[in-house]
């Protein structure tokens, strides 16, 4: 079993559903071992459009990297969301941050995620669940990354998983 950090995140729609369906459908895949809060965040990269609702959680799975990649992407399609516009507006967004200690450069996969550590809306719902997992590039924990982070944009816990 590998433990793969995933980042969601949904602007359309009604997002706390888009997430809810994203989280019944990753149960699919494996056992989710833990999730944190759901932030608001203002968008990134394209920031004129509605702020995002992020979480990130820890996946057990069997799957490997270009498997759960495939499976995450279907996933997102399943929720309906169509791809047009990098860093638009999406229904469902679902990331591999971390896949165990595994650094992989592929033309369709990247882990550790090439920005995570560049984005606060990431790195604030991570640090949460896994505030010790260390990069294995960077070589800095996830608290440090957040420590370290420079993103100005705003980042808001809105509602607790309990």
């Amino acid at each position: 079993m590998a433990l793969a950090l995933l980042a969601l995140g949904s602007n359309m729609g009604r997002p706390r559903d888009f997430l809810q369906f994203a989280l019944n459908e990753l149960t699919q895949l494996g056992q989710i071992t833990a999730q944190s809060d759901v932030y608001l965040t203002a968008a990134w990269g394209l920031e004129d459009q509605a702020d995002f609702e992020n979480m990130a959680l820890a996946l057990q799975c069997k799957l490997k990297p270009e498997e759960l990649l495939q499976a995450c992407l279907n996933i997102e399609a399943k929720a309906g969301r169509i791809r047009k516009q990098k860093w638009g507006p999406r229904c469902l967004d679902i990331d591999i941050l971390f896949y165990d200690e595994l650094v992989l450069n592929t033309p369709r996969l990247q882990i550790p995620h090439p920005q995570l550590h560049l984005r606060r809306f990431v790195l604030e719902p991570l640090q949460q669940i896994q505030p010790h997992f260390i990069h294995p590039q960077l070589q800095l924990s996830v608290q440090d990354l957040l420590d370290r982070c420079q993103d100005p944009l705003p980042v808001q816990k809105i509602a607790s998983q309990n």
